[in-house]
């Protein structure tokens, strides 16, 4: 079920947001839509026009470094697709 927000906007800053959104492929509905969301989840409120991982990515970006570093979870380089199939099939 959905439900309508009435809220107030400098007509410059919709007509931006909304142009904004349009370049991205989305409306300005599944932006505050998004907004929203994030709002819920986190319980709070960023305003930045530098873009920030999330606390979840970043922990996962160090588990990810730390395999890295250690040499773990990594598939060798392949020449081809048929080298990449044939590694494939023996890790099976």
């Amino acid at each position: 079920m959905t439900t309508v927000i009435h809220i107030k906007a400098d007509k410059e800053v919709k007509e931006n947001a909304q142009k904004a959104a349009k370049d991205l492929g989305l409306t300005l509905t599944d932006v505050i839509n998004a907004v929203l969301r994030n709002f819920i989840r986190t319980r709070e409120v960023i305003f930045s026009d530098i873009p920030q991982m999330t606390p979840e990515l970043e922990e996962r970006l160090k588990k990810v470094e730390e395999d890295i570093k250690h040499n773990r979870n990594l598939s060798p380089s392949f020449k081809d697709m048929d080298e990449a199939i044939k590694y494939l099939e023996k890790q099976w």
